[in-house]
């Protein structure tokens, strides 16, 4: 049985989902961004008393179609960003079509019937929160993580971390508070 879950966007939140799973004594096939699987059917009540334990957690429980779309789509940008594997070249409508199998437009159309935000705002805000960590990490200079992020110059990484946060990346660095947000609440 496929049980499809919102707010799960890294290993600690598979590792909490896990956890939940459990402690309910339902045993799971595979846990991954989004999904659980269980071995066989979950019973109603303790179903209801994990949905509980997944809202207390900050996650919830996806029960129609569209909101399970939006989940897959948005695991699919955050894991696109977080390899830091993206080309100069890079399309997201020829991306998620192809591994969503759907035509680009319902998709968008979808996503921002849900979402209340543009697929191409919400890749924009994954990948200005990806280089707000690799700021602060210091692991890479500006025009390693531009290229890793698949922008065409430092100039234009430069000018859309300035829209979004309101800080060149420069002064985001020498800031004393980091506004950085969870990858689940943009």
């Amino acid at each position: 049985m496929k049980i499809f879950i919102k707010n799960m966007v890294c290993s600690r939140c598979i590792a909490a989902v896990e956890t939940i799973f459990d402690n309910a004594n339902v045993k799971t096939s595979s846990v991954i961004l989004g999904e659980v699987e269980t071995e066989s059917a979950v019973p109603v009540m303790i179903m209801q008393s994990i949905e509980e334990k997944l809202l207390q957690t900050g996650f919830e429980r996806i029960m129609d179609s569209a909101h399970q779309l939006v989940e897959k789509i948005k695991k699919l940008i955050i894991v696109k960003v977080s390899e830091l594997d993206i080309d100069e070249d890079f399309i997201l409508s020829e991306f998620l079509s192809s591994k969503l199998h759907k035509d680009y437009s319902s998709l968008s159309k979808t996503f921002s019937q849900n979402e209340n935000i543009t697929l191409e705002q919400f890749f924009i805000l994954q990948k200005i929160e990806k280089v707000k960590e690799l700021l602060l990490y210091n692991e890479f200079n500006l025009t390693e993580i531009a290229g890793k992020l698949g922008y065409k110059s430092v100039q234009h990484l430069s000018t859309q971390f300035r829209n979004v946060t309101g800080f060149t990346p420069t002064e985001f660095k020498k800031l004393k508070v980091h506004h950085r947000k969870p990858l689940d609440n943009l």
